[in-house]
């Protein structure tokens, strides 16, 4: 009895925190970040009719498009590039330099608003995946209900798998959780403020949706990149299976050559992946001759990209330098993610020219944080406001077939792939490979693609390649911490901790 009232003493102090409503039958008008995130005059229990559902399954296409972009894309660089040894933080301050030296805390404003974002791309899906089928709507038809419960599945597994990799146990939520009223407080309490699900499980859940979505998701499309495509599932099983908990190499070498068999190729000119077309091409970029499109969208090497164009431009850009098609766009301030000496170095002894003029660009600014200003770095794939967002690449999934090659000892085999990704890149062909030239190639081939953390993390070389950076990075600040056992994961947010009782803090932190 005791712990009941406690139970509903926690859960009305929660809520009368977050409204001033009374707790009589109507419903609450706030829901909790941890699994709706969204706000209440959005929030539905069902979908109606066909015209509700499309509306939706717009909603989860517009997600990583739209406000979705500093999450998925610009904060999961800072952690991917900048926690790494590819960028120094590049604009110092509270929520980006405890990433540069390894000094993180719950209390990080970019944890916070990343996990309720990820959260509230959560509730979309399931909002989708939970109602579709009690729609009736003969409008609807089975096709259209199976390929698009398929996609959301495919959405919440990127979702989730982002998600496991930076905080590893999470809540696991596949239900919508309904409205909170005097009557049903202590029933639909739990839905709101569930406790983490332990990371295996988390896994097994990704793999268990990537699998149901696979048969009726919707086939790779030469000319829309932009969907939840079977090849997107495939890609993203290729993943799993080479993460600790599923490890399953052989199975990342299956859906590796799955993809490869949608139709996916390397382009031909690298430039093609990241280039804009300026207005004069026979003139070199600046006031007078601005981008005004994007080289190319839907290349064969793109699996799933996020598109832009004038109206609705990818308004990141400016956040990593100049903004290619308005060229003095808030360029006033140092910019984030900051090419490293040792990034810069790699490149250059590596004779790396091709990859290293489509990542780096060097421009003179007004400050010099790491450089002199008159000559100074910076992260150069992401350039004009019609710039794709590319999340997954077939070059990715080449090497991701390679490192699974070569840690079955079959590196003979791993040889040709990394070959044919350099000779792409005007290399010279290597005479054999090891994971430690695996991880090179990887570093320049997807360098600010948000890979370099997690390939670290993935083949236990964090520590080995992390506590000695600044010995061989005189531009990086000294560590706060050095990289341990405890650093693989990132801490949960202290605000949504202190809003759900029932989650638990990694360890050391």
């Amino acid at each position: 009895m005791k712990k009941n009232i406690e139970f509903i003493l926690v859960a009305c102090c929660l809520l009368v925190a977050a409204t001033s409503c009374s707790l009589d039958k109507d419903p609450l008008d706030t829901y909790s970040d941890v699994t709706e995130g969204i706000a209440a005059d959005t929030a539905q229990s069902s979908l109606k009719d066909k015209a509700a559902v499309l509306s939706q399954y717009q909603v989860i296409h517009d997600a990583l498009r739209n406000n979705g972009q500093q999450e998925w894309y610009l904060d999961l660089l800072l952690l991917s590039e900048t926690h790494a040894d590819n960028a120094y933080s590049g604009n110092p301050g509270q929520e980006t330099t405890p990433f540069e030296v390894n000094s993180i805390e719950g209390s990080n404003i970019n944890l916070k608003r990343d996990w309720e974002r990820y959260m509230s791309f959560v509730a979309q899906a399931n909002k989708l995946i939970c109602n579709i089928d009690k729609v009736e709507d003969a409008a609807l038809s089975d096709s259209e209900r199976r390929r698009y419960k398929a996609e959301a599945l495919i959405f919440r597994s990127m979702v989730y798998f982002d998600m496991v990799r930076i905080w590893g146990n999470v809540p696991l939520i596949t239900t919508e959780a309904g409205d909170i009223t005097s009557e049903n407080i202590e029933d639909v309490y739990p839905a709101y403020f569930p406790p983490q699900t332990a990371t295996p499980e988390v896994y097994k859940q990704i793999e268990s949706d990537l699998l149901e979505a696979l048969p009726d998701a919707p086939a790779n499309n030469p000319a829309d990149k932009t969907v939840f495509s079977k090849s997107v599932a495939r890609t993203l099983l290729a993943k799993i299976y080479a993460e600790k908990p599923l490890r399953d190499y052989s199975k990342v070498i299956q859906y590796c050559d799955e993809v490869e068999a949608d139709g996916f190729d390397l382009v031909t000119d690298f430039s093609d992946l990241f280039g804009v077309v300026l207005e004069d091409p026979s003139q070199p970029p600046g006031l007078g001759n601005q981008a005004i499109e994007t080289r190319q969208r839907n290349t064969v090497e793109a699996i799933y990209e996020a598109h832009y164009s004038v109206g609705s431009t990818n308004w990141t850009t400016w956040m990593f330098g100049r903004k290619m098609d308005e060229w003095n766009f808030y360029y006033d301030f140092a910019k984030w993610i900051t090419p490293s000496r040792d990034l810069i170095k790699a490149f250059r002894n590596a004779g790396d020219t091709k990859r290293f003029n489509e990542s780096v660009v060097y421009y003179e600014c007004e400050w010099q944080v790491y450089y002199p200003a008159d000559n100074y770095p910076f992260m150069y794939k992401c350039r004009s406001g019609f710039s794709s967002i590319i999340k997954y690449r077939f070059a990715d999934v080449l090497l991701m077939k390679a490192e699974a090659l070569i840690m079955t000892g079959r590196s003979g085999e791993a040889l040709p792939i990394i070959n044919r990704i350099r000779l792409r890149a005007g290399l010279t062909v290597l005479a054999s490979v090891n994971i430690d030239t695996y991880l090179a190639e990887r570093r320049l081939e997807l360098a600010f693609e948000g890979s370099r953390w997690f390939d670290l993390v993935r083949l236990d070389k964090v520590e080995e390649v992390l506590n000695s950076l600044t010995s061989r990075d005189e531009g990086r600040p000294a560590l706060v911490y050095p990289y341990n056992e405890y650093s693989y994961l990132l801490p949960i947010p202290q605000a949504v901790m202190d809003q759900n009782p029932n989650l638990v803090q990694n360890d050391g932190y």
